[in-house]
């Protein structure tokens, strides 16, 4: 079968080089997606899933390299979907992300920031103090596996190592293995949470059936010659709990991190949110509250606010911040850290389903002065067009500034279209957060300032929200 070359001109969400095939007459036909090229590349692919207008598939003959390109560092590149850009200088790595940004803005928000900030970099390797690793008996692979799945696969990886997560955690990947594979419940045993702290490495059994005598001394033993602390999580999230060393014996030492620039300690769960990158956390909170600009007379709103990462350093500016999270659980516990790090009387903490928050509620909460909004994937949509509905009625209750903290371009694109084209706000600036290295995940943050008023929303046809189209129909 004859290959066929593609020049790859772009890579598009997740990483992939984007190219085309040419139609008889020599203009750009079918759009092809290829895993592993990078733009300025020359290549064939071998096709993987076949549509109408796009094809995905995989590199098959590199014909001509693009200077970019570099060896992998990882052993297990290419199997292992723990990372997809490895073969990419990271430096260009960033570039893409900040182009990714720019598109969603252009095209889903119709909106441009009037200044595109230098992207927040961070190290590349042995960032990562959260992960959950997968685990399997495959007997046909010599026993249990411990690790991230296969890229595009539901398989466990065969891995021995990892780059990005750091040395003391990925050194224990063999040990695991062997561990587990001395357990009663070794196919009673699908996953483990990992969570590191300042003081601490946490390890979160998901186990399916009771520990055995003999599986308790095993355990234990373990921590002890790794320096790890075991929890056992028997069902969903809020059942995990420590198991050893016991939190008041010996050897116990609380989960926490720092925010040393605003003086902040901050204890979690293994199983609570927090941020992958603990650097990188600490860059993009200064950043956020120097963009924020918050002055010490100013009333404060943190939205999905979580253990309270944004607003206790916000507390420590600002004459009053409010918290709001949907989760009880987060909530108290953000409390609670307030509580421990002096900032009660600055902060107060409210549960409230910001996926569904109207004008209404907006208008109960009273004037805020500045707004931090930090949402999960899903976005804020709901709380833009609140905005927008607040600025027709009760002008006066407008934060003049909103720093928006984003974990997916697509959505803060669509928000953004809402809070500029109806709500009357002004993008000043957007950019990058390198927080995944080596992935395609592109963490961001926009700013926004109060703007004119605009007219009516029936007369904006800019107003309309769009449905947001797939990662493959977007760079398409």
């Amino acid at each position: 079968m004859q290959e066929i070359f593609i020049d790859i001109k772009s890579l598009d969400m997740d990483g992939r080089g984007v190219g085309h095939l040419e139609n008889e007459d020599g203009s750009p036909g079918k759009v092809i997606f290829v895993e592993g090229a990078l733009p300025g590349e020359r290549v064939s692919f071998e096709t993987t899933r076949k549509k109408k207008n796009w094809e995905a598939g995989r590199l098959r003959t590199l014909q001509r390299a693009s200077s970019m390109r570099v060896e992998p560092t990882c052993r297990h590149f290419g199997v292992c979907g723990g990372c997809s850009m490895q073969h990419l200088e990271p430096g260009a790595q960033v570039a893409m992300k900040g182009r990714v940004l720019e598109d969603n803005l252009k095209h889903i928000g119709k909106v441009k920031a009037e200044m595109i900030m230098r992207p927040m970099y961070g190290p590349t390797w042995d960032y990562r103090y959260r992960a959950r690793l997968s685990v399997r008996n495959v007997p046909k692979k010599g026993g249990v596996l411990v690790g991230f799945h296969e890229r595009g696969s539901s398989f466990v990886a065969d891995i021995t190592t990892c780059e990005i997560l750091p040395d003391h955690v990925a050194r224990l990947l063999v040990p695991l293995r062997e561990l587990i594979g001395a357990l009663s419940i070794i196919n009673e045993l699908p996953q483990i949470e990992v969570a590191i702290g300042e003081e601490s490495t946490v390890m979160v059994l998901r186990i399916m059936a009771p520990l055995t005598p003999s599986d308790e001394t095993l355990l234990k033993a373990f921590a002890d010659q790794w320096g790890i602390h075991w929890w056992l999580q028997t069902k969903g999230p809020d059942t995990a709990q420590p198991y050893y060393p016991a939190p008041d014996g010996p050897g116990y030492k609380e989960l926490y991190y720092t925010l040393p620039e605003f003086g902040i300690r901050m204890p979690f769960k293994p199983t609570d949110f927090t941020q992958v990158n603990h650097h990188i956390n600490r860059v993009l909170v200064a950043k956020a509250l120097r963009l924020l600009d918050v002055q010490p007379e100013d009333r404060v709103a943190d939205l999905f606010c979580g253990l309270g990462n944004f607003t206790l350093p916000l507390a420590t500016q600002a004459r009053e911040v409010v918290g709001i999270e949907g989760s009880t659980a987060l909530t108290t516990r953000a409390l609670d850290n307030a509580r421990a790090n002096g900032l009660a009387d600055k902060t107060a903490f409210s549960t409230r389903n910001l996926f569904e928050v109207t004008k209404g509620h907006l208008v109960a909460l009273g004037k805020f002065d500045r707004m931090l909004v930090d949402p999960p994937r899903d976005g804020a949509m709901a709380l833009a067009v609140a905005l927008a509905e607040l600025r027709e009625t009760h002008e006066h209750l407008m934060p003049q500034r909103i720093v928006y903290v984003s974990c997916s371009p697509s959505t803060l694109a669509r928000d953004a279209g809402i809070l500029v084209h109806q709500a009357g706000y002004v993008m000043k600036k957007a950019g990058v957060v390198n927080m995944f290295p080596h992935t395609s995940h592109v963490e961001s943050i926009g700013v926004f300032e109060l703007g004119e008023k605009p007219v009516p929303a029936s007369d904006n046809a800019a107003c309309v929200p769009v449905d947001l189209p797939a990662a493959s129909d977007a760079v398409a």
